[in-house]
C-alpha cells in the first residue's frame, strides 16, 4: 500500500522537487501552499508522469484557522497521513538587528515556527494513535550557525532545530521517527524572496559559486524516508562542495 506524504511549501524549491521525486517513488501526496495555480500545474504534472494521487491544500500555514480547517476537512481515504515534511519556510531581509524590519520578523517566525508547529499539532495526533509515522522538518545550516546579518532568521532556523528534538523525545515512545535536514546555500526562489524580488541582489548571491539544487535536497529526503523501520535519521547537514561555512554565503560585500 502506497504512503500518504503531506508536503508544506510544495509550490517551489525544495518542496516542488521533493513532491516530484517520491510521486516517483510510489508515494501518494498531499500538497500544501499559497499560489493555487502552482499547485494545480504540479498535480497536472505528477498525475501524467506517475500513478501516484495527489490531494491539493491551499491555504497559508501562518494562518491558524486555515489551517485547522485544511487538516480537519481532508477526506476520509487522506485523513491516514503516514509523513509530514515541514518544508514552508522563508527568509526576508539581510539587515543588523537595529535596523530590523518588524514585519520581515513577524513573517519569518510565523512560517518557519508557528506555521510547523501548527501542522505538526493537527497531523501529529493520527501518528500517535497509528503508533507509526514519519516527520521531516527543513531546516538549514542556519540552524547550526549564525552569518551576519541573519539574526532573526537563524534564530528560526535554531528553534527548528530544538523542535525537532523536542518532537523526537516526544514521539520516540510511539514509534514515530523525527529527522531533520539542514541545507547550506540552495538555487531556489529563496534569496529572490529574500531580497524581495530583487532579482540582480538575489542572482549575486550565487556569483562564482556552484550551489546546491533543490532535488540534492530532495533526494536526501528520500534517502531518510527509505531506512529500515529501525533506522532514524535524526539529522542531516548537506552543503555544497563550494561552501564551508554560512559566513561563506553572505560576503561581507552583500547586500
Amino acid at each position: 500500500m502506497k504512503k500518504t506524504v503531506l508536503i508544506t511549501g510544495a509550490t517551489a524549491g525544495i518542496g516542488l522537487a521533493a513532491a516530484h521525486i517520491l510521486a516517483k517513488n510510489n508515494f501518494n501526496l498531499i500538497l500544501t501552499g499559497r499560489r493555487n495555480d502552482r499547485l494545480l500545474l504540479l498535480q497536472e504534472e505528477i498525475r501524467k508522469n506517475t500513478e501516484s494521487k495527489v490531494l491539493l491544500l491551499n491555504f497559508d500555514i501562518r494562518n491558524l484557522s486555515e489551517t485547522e480547517s485544511a487538516l480537519r476537512g481532508l477526506p476520509e481515504k487522506w485523513q491516514k497521513i503516514d509523513v509530514l515534511i515541514n518544508n514552508a519556510g522563508l527568509a526576508l531581509g539581510l539587515n543588523t538587528i537595529n535596523e530590523g524590519v518588524i514585519d520581515d520578523w513577524e513573517q519569518m517566525i510565523d512560517t518557519n515556527i508557528k506555521g510547523l508547529l501548527y501542522i505538526t499539532r493537527f497531523v501529529s495526533p493520527g501518528m500517535v494513535e497509528r503508533r507509526s509515522g514519519h516527520i521531516i522538518n527543513v531546516s538549514s545550516i542556519a540552524g547550526k550557525e549564525t552569518y551576519k546579518m541573519g539574526n532573526v532568521y537563524c534564530a528560526s532556523k535554531y528553534a527548528v532545530q530544538s523542535l525537532t528534538q523536542g518532537m523526537r523525545l516526544d514521539l520516540l515512545p510511539y514509534g514515530i521517527k523525527v529527522s531533520s535536514v539542514c541545507p547550506g546555500a540552495v538555487e531556489t526562489e529563496f534569496s529572490e524572496v529574500r531580497f524581495k524580488g530583487d532579482k540582480l541582489k538575489a542572482d549575486k548571491v550565487y556569483e562564482n559559486f556552484s550551489p546546491l539544487f533543490a532535488e540534492d535536497v530532495a533526494e536526501t529526503i528520500l534517502f531518510i524516508l527509505t531506512r529500515p523501520k529501525h533506522v532514524n535519521i535524526d539529522d542531516v547537514l548537506i552543503m555544497p562542495t563550494a561552501q564551508a561555512f554560512t559566513r561563506e554565503y553572505y560576503r561581507d560585500e552583500m547586500p
